[in-house]
């Protein structure tokens, strides 16, 4: 009899997975790869799905997402652009609600030690509040110079807000957290790790890395809180990152994304006037653009798509973790045979072996393509960059892979400006210098047994 019942109730439970799978109109290859783990894995198939698969936009929260009515150009009145940045800067506008800013002062930060001397020297000079986000938030001697900070700062009356995500700073202790409360910082999990929501919230972290210093100051990139992009890690040695400093009105836009998931976390609505008049600050022009599984688009994804499909002359990319839905693969491809100049430069090692044969999965019919692959030899390269055509620069903390677009919180920043692209392509090609050219011929010689983990963890792509 109990048999009986366990067996109904797990065709009860398949049955409406099934229901909301196609109501939620995912695409049909992904619809498909589901009904065969949930029908074939007893409960494992199920309890797989609840932890990853399930379509997060269909319950969309709408915490920062624009309306579908926005019709409105991306770039300022009055402002000559070419066609092809006037369309992505009204891409963004569109799927991610931010317009395009000019007045800015953008520098480029590499590695740890000159991203950490800058944001320290901007904290220093806060007066009202200082908002900090992040994915990795570690212990460390980082984490307590900026803790002697905070208690600095607080006795001079500046409000410290602080997000760390549930799980990818899982490491944080208790007692760290205590006396970050205890001197007066506000500070919330993203998504805690909680049993009773286990299933509901596992898949879906917030990846972002954000500061904003009195609404005059802003940083966003790839670097985490952690000791390891200032002494290296015993494994993979040095951690290369890139990130960004911006003053101007880009500064306010990056705030939005912070008190957006404020909101989320702490339940509080407006925080009152925290942004004052920004005046010029350079000349830079630049937008934020995020994305996140409440969002109606995957704006980065598309923002990726469309700087690929619009390239004239060149396509670099920078990031760790290339594993690129059918879209961004037949866009690289695409680019390539067309003759656009399309390289990837990625780290040779990485921090997850898993994630490294999926990543070297795609080489074959990249190199078939003609983009061409450079492997970063020294330390683990975590960068998230691209640029194009001596006018487009894309920094921030969206990987090119499915978590990315579809699972995780993430923002970039583009800089429209020929200047500092250009200072981007000779530090991209500097760094090409240093690496390891992979060729269709030598990847071709690789043993039968890395073929056959590539293959497996390529099957796991949807969800690494």
């Amino acid at each position: 009899m109990l048999y009986i019942f366990l067996v109904i109730l797990y065709l009860s439970i398949a049955s409406g997975i099934v229901m909301g799978l196609l109501v939620n109109g995912v695409r049909p290859s992904k619809t498909l790869a589901w009904l065969l783990a949930i029908f074939t894995i007893p409960v494992g198939g199920i309890l797989l799905y609840l932890m990853v698969g399930r379509n997060r936009r269909a319950k969309k929260l709408r915490l920062n997402t624009p309306s579908e009515q926005n019709t409105e150009k991306g770039l300022p009145a009055n402002l000559n652009a070419s066609d092809r940045v006037s369309k992505i800067a009204g891409l963004i506008h569109k799927n991610s609600g931010f317009r395009a800013s000019i007045g800015n002062d953008v520098i480029f930060l590499k590695d740890g030690r000159q991203t950490f001397a800058s944001i320290f020297e901007a904290l220093e000079t806060a007066q009202e509040y200082i908002h900090l986000q992040y994915y990795i938030y570690e212990e460390g001697e980082l984490a307590k110079k900026l803790l002697r900070l905070f208690e600095r700062k607080i006795r001079e009356g500046v409000q410290i807000r602080l997000i760390y995500d549930g799980i990818g700073s899982f490491s944080l202790s208790r007692g760290y957290l205590e006396k970050l409360k205890a001197m007066g910082v506000e500070v919330y999990p993203f998504l805690p790790f909680r049993f009773g929501r286990f299933f509901t919230s596992l898949n879906y972290r917030n990846h972002r890395k954000v500061i904003v210093v009195d609404g005059r100051t802003a940083f966003t990139g790839g670097i985490n809180i952690s000791d390891k992009y200032l002494k290296g890690d015993l494994v993979l040695g040095e951690w290369h990152d890139m990130h960004l400093r911006i003053k101007g009105a880009a500064v306010y836009d990056l705030n939005q994304v912070f008190l957006a998931d404020w909101k989320a976390v702490s339940g509080q609505g407006s925080l009152g006037k925290e942004e004052k008049e920004i005046n010029e600050a350079g000349s830079s022009m630049v937008q934020i653009v995020s994305s996140s599984p409440d969002s109606y688009f995957s704006a980065i994804e598309q923002v990726y798509f469309s700087i690929i499909t619009s390239a004239n002359s060149y396509v670099y990319i920078t990031n760790p973790y290339i594993i690129p839905g059918q879209s961004i693969l037949t866009a690289l491809e695409t680019a390539a045979l067309s003759g656009i100049d399309v390289r990837l430069l990625i780290a040779e090692k990485s921090d997850s072996r898993l994630v490294s044969w999926s990543v070297r999965s795609y080489f074959e019919p990249l190199l078939r393509s003609g983009v061409k692959i450079n492997l970063f030899p020294e330390g683990f390269l975590h960068s998230k960059i691209m640029i194009s055509d001596d006018e487009i620069t894309s920094i921030g903390t969206a990987n090119i892979d499915i978590r990315s677009f579809e699972q995780n919180y993430e923002v970039n920043a583009l800089v429209y400006e020929q200047e500092f692209t250009r200072k981007m392509k000779v530090d991209f090609l500097s760094d090409c210098k240093l690496s390891r050219s992979l060729s269709l011929s030598d990847h071709e010689k690789r043993p039968w047994i890395d073929r056959l983990k590539e293959g497996v963890a390529k099957v796991f792509s949807p969800v690494l």
